[in-house]
């Protein structure tokens, strides 16, 4: 039967989909007391998790080249990829290189460290891997690229200003929670360390607070934008990160990757225009730029205890927002986040369709007319199993099946789950029919569990996801029902050029 149990007990949708999807590899486990994940101040990442490596190799299609992220590409030292869990969500995978953290402990207790941190200024770790030498971190998947792309190679249109006032004060607000939370230091802050989600909001990443090994630099960059006192000490302090929040105030500036010096030559010779990007030339505020350059400045000197600290820069970053209305996908000039097309692009069959209209009648016709040809080699019974038990439980799925036939939903419902409870005998056909019953009777959330438990016990089975694309659909989840219609779709067209039939 795969993962799941014959008896579902009631939980909430997601958490559902989560289990169901999980029939083919470990599903993570989580910590006794995991970290809050439904607070819209948390982002809504959910709680901090142990991961298989067997379930990150799935997400990442075994670590394809095609899902690099990392803006070094295949150069970079400790590879990031992109991700789909079985559970529908996307990830952020940090795959370090080998012997990079040797003590699996120390790695696990560091990322357990940063993986208390919820905030939805963070692009937040949700999940962290040790298996043999691998040591991986998973983090929420922001899909609108990094700062240094939007501000030093954008195609379309470079940031307004506004936005880059609202960058700033985000980021600042990240690391005031940051620090807030016991965790001040972060490594090698810069443009590529500020992600932006599905919406265009700026977050930070999780990934800088925590080194890229255990021994190993916490700055990568030129060392013309290193601080000062980490070129004389090797050591990371508050005051370093501050320091490099200056230099991503300079980069929000000048739309380029000024080296401090140069910048801080330019502003004691008062040439703020000169620093300013050439392409917001009559589109900004020089107060408010004033104020900026002030606060970069301040951030830049040379003795770390001359630094603001993390509450002086939200203070003087939040009275600069001017837009607070003006949502940041507007200001970034990106599509707003949509919901998946309501179709998907393959061609349906009579089953899709009818699932792609919610047409209760028209799927209840072709599970009648399918019967149990699916269920072959789902089950393989004894001589000895044949008791009295077994015939009265064929007995309940007979009569389910005529008042399934008939139409009499509420009476195939309870003849259906004196089959199920007996448990002796599995079939999917009898948990999809009784999911459409479900449907039928306004009861899409056991609908659900049932579309899921069908597939729990045949895990390719297009029509378990069907029944739950329809399920979701009735639950006003459409972006995860269009998934579903898909993933259906793409099983069925598998089954047909071979093995068992839909």
């Amino acid at each position: 039967m795969g993962c799941c149990e014959s008896k579902v007990s009631e939980k909430q949708p997601e958490k559902l989909q989560t289990q169901a999807h999980a029939n083919n590899s470990r599903t993570p486990t989580h910590h006794p007391n995991p970290s809050p994940g439904s607070d819209p101040e948390t982002g809504g990442a959910p709680p901090f998790s142990e991961f298989s490596f067997s379930d990150l190799k799935a997400a990442t299609n075994n670590f394809s080249s095609d899902f690099i992220v990392s803006e070094s590409g295949e150069k970079a030292p400790n590879l990031v990829y992109k991700g789909r869990l079985q559970n529908r969500r996307w990830i952020a995978v940090k795959k370090f290189t080998k012997m990079a953290w040797p003590d699996p402990k120390q790695f696990a207790e560091e990322a357990w460290g940063v993986g208390k941190l919820r905030h939805r200024r963070l692009a937040n770790l949700i999940g962290y891997c040790c298996d043999g030498d691998e040591r991986l971190l998973v983090a929420e998947y922001m899909p609108t690229d990094t700062l240094a792309k939007h501000l030093f190679h954008w195609e379309n249109q470079t940031i307004e200003w506004a936005m880059r006032l609202r960058v700033g004060l985000y980021i600042a607000e990240a690391l005031d929670y940051c620090s807030t939370e016991g965790r001040p230091l972060y490594h090698d802050l810069n443009a590529y360390r500020v992600l932006f989600d599905e919406d265009g909001d700026p977050r930070l990443s999780c990934f800088g607070l925590m080194r890229n090994s255990r021994d190993g630099k916490s700055y990568s960059t030129n060392l013309a934008y290193t601080p000062p006192e980490y070129l004389r000490n090797g050591r990371v302090t508050p005051e370093s990160v501050i320091y490099s929040f200056g230099t991503v105030l300079l980069d929000l500036l000048s739309g380029k990757h000024i080296p401090p010096s140069h910048a801080l030559d330019m502003i004691r010779g008062k040439n703020i225009i000169l620093l300013m990007d050439s392409h917001l030339e009559g589109k900004f505020s020089t107060e408010e730029a004033t104020v900026v350059v002030n606060l970069a400045s301040q951030c830049l000197q040379y003795e770390p205890r001359e630094r603001p600290n993390t509450k002086d820069l939200v203070a003087t970053l939040a009275p600069l927002q001017t837009k607070p209305e003006v949502p940041s996908y507007v200001m970034l000039g990106i599509p707003k986040h949509e919901e998946a097309p309501a179709t998907p692009q393959r061609p349906l069959s009579a089953m899709g369709e009818a699932c792609s209209r919610m047409d209760l009648t028209a799927i209840h016709q072709i599970l009648v007319m399918t019967h149990y040809r699916d269920d072959e080699g789902t089950n393989e019974l004894s001589f000895q199993e044949w008791t009295q038990q077994m015939r009265d439980m064929l007995e309940a799925r007979k009569r389910g099946d005529f008042a399934f036939r008939d139409k009499d939903f509420k009476t195939a419902i309870d003849c259906y789950s004196q089959f199920i409870d007996v448990g002796t005998m599995v079939s999917p056909t009898v948990f999809a029919r009784r999911s459409l019953c479900y449907l039928l009777n306004e009861q899409p959330d056991a609908a659900l569990r049932d579309a899921m438990q069908a597939q729990c016990v045949y895990p390719d089975w297009p029509t378990a996801f069907y029944m739950q694309s329809v399920a979701l659909a009735k639950l006003d989840m459409h972006k995860d029902a269009t998934d579903m219609l898909n993933e259906a779709t793409a099983l069925e067209e598998k089954r047909q050029r071979g093995g068992r039939g839909s």
